[in-house]
């Protein structure tokens, strides 16, 4: 067999190299203004290809993650609250409190955890605030129906927006990152049972 002369080898690693340099090229410097920032985040929102990379990593994962963790982490908080107290308010107080809780952790956790130099993922600012606010708006959705005075009527509405905001999930994780329409809604209808059953153990404690 012919062994590869030393001008592949060089071609080779040439090519390598040029590869790599394209790469760090696509990585863009995050704005280090506000106003620079914000119009990153247009930039990419005015994208809205599903296939755009820039796109998914800037807006739809940070979008995502919030919204899953607060549409899952929140309802053991009320429904525990509901179950034990038998008030709506009292869930409704609590489920306020925790959407807001978490909507602020889960900021703060997205900004902190990369500032988006070498991952080109953008500004830990916009990032941290889609969070952020996708955290807060799962969280208080399911927590609206214990506007409502009768319990039974508010868990009934409670358990169908959550139903809702669990199939939004499933869907978006099919729609932009290619996972199964099946498997996404038994991953994501699985986390938020596990999440029930600890609302319902406590909730009857």
């Amino acid at each position: 067999m012919n062994e590869p002369s030393s001008v592949e080898n060089q071609t080779s690693a040439t090519d390598k190299l040029d590869r790599t340099a394209t790469a760090r090229e696509q990585i863009e410097e995050t704005p280090k203004t506000v106003k620079g920032q914000l119009a990153e985040l247009i930039r990419a929102l005015g994208t809205a290809d599903p296939s755009s990379r820039e796109f998914l990593l800037r807006v739809v994962q940070p979008g995502l993650a919030g919204l899953m963790d607060g549409s899952v982490s929140t309802l053991a908080p009320i429904f525990a609250t509901a179950f034990v107290s038998h008030s709506p308010f009292y869930a409704f107080i609590v489920g306020m409190a925790a959407a807001t809780g978490a909507g602020i952790s889960m900021a703060f956790s997205e900004a902190l955890s990369d500032d988006g130099a070498l991952t080109g993922r953008g500004s830990p600012v916009v990032r941290g605030g889609i969070t952020g606010f996708m955290t807060f708006f799962g969280g208080s959705l399911h927590t609206l129906p214990f506007l409502i005075n009768n319990l039974h009527l508010a868990l009934a509405v409670a358990y169908v927006v959550v139903a809702f905001e669990l199939v939004l999930i499933a869907a978006i994780r099919h729609r932009f990152f290619g996972t199964s329409w099946w498997l996404s809604m038994v991953q994501v209808v699985g986390g938020g049972a596990l999440v029930f059953v600890a609302a319902l153990l406590f909730g009857n404690a």
